[in-house]
């Protein structure tokens, strides 16, 4: 299944949007969950638009540069909200470089695991201090209190992504106490 098609549905479902734009999404919005790179989303926009699913005019933004400014379809919009309501299994779990090395623990000696938890501890803490901050500038948005709002989506991932980091901290300050007795 193309998910990122369904991905770049729903953002230009939201607003009509170039190629930058949804580039800029997957940069801020859709990182905490999903990421697609500058060379995936162009692609991408092509094959949606032979399909119909999308459209787009030239726009001219300054004197010279022309941008493609995409907009959903009738097509896309019905094939975005088929997708929405389908039921999906549970995806893997994902890949954790860090926690593969945790599982080999035993090949490393003491100070070793330990600076490669404290480095952990270190990067997680300024990613849950990043999320904080965004929920704070977040929080300062009016509409955000309604399941219709777009902002709700993004409270509610970001809060997930919150407690996720939360979670992930504990996890790795009890493994620094217990690598520590």
């Amino acid at each position: 299944m193309r998910t990122l098609k369904y991905a770049i549905l729903g953002l230009i479902n939201r607003n009509p949007l170039t190629g930058y734009d949804i580039t800029k999404e997957f940069n801020s919005g859709l990182v905490e969950f999903w990421y697609a790179k500058h060379s995936q989303i162009y692609p991408e926009l092509k094959k949606l638009t032979d399909e119909d699913l999308i459209s787009y005019e030239t726009v001219i933004q300054g004197e010279k540069l022309e941008k493609k400014l995409y907009t959903i379809t009738e097509k896309g919009t019905k094939c975005f909200q088929k997708w929405l309501a389908k039921e999906d299994p549970l995806e893997p779990t994902p890949k954790d470089i860090f926690r593969l090395k945790a599982y080999f623990c035993d090949e490393m000696d003491t100070n070793t695991l330990l600076r490669q938890f404290e480095n952990a501890l270190s990067k997680h803490s300024e990613k849950l201090e990043y999320l904080e901050n965004h929920m704070a500038e977040l929080l300062t948005s009016d509409d955000i209190s309604t399941v219709s709002s777009p902002r709700f989506g993004d409270y509610i991932i970001l809060n997930g992504a919150i407690m996720r980091e939360k979670t992930y901290i504990e996890w790795i300050e009890d493994c620094i106490k217990k690598i520590s007795q």
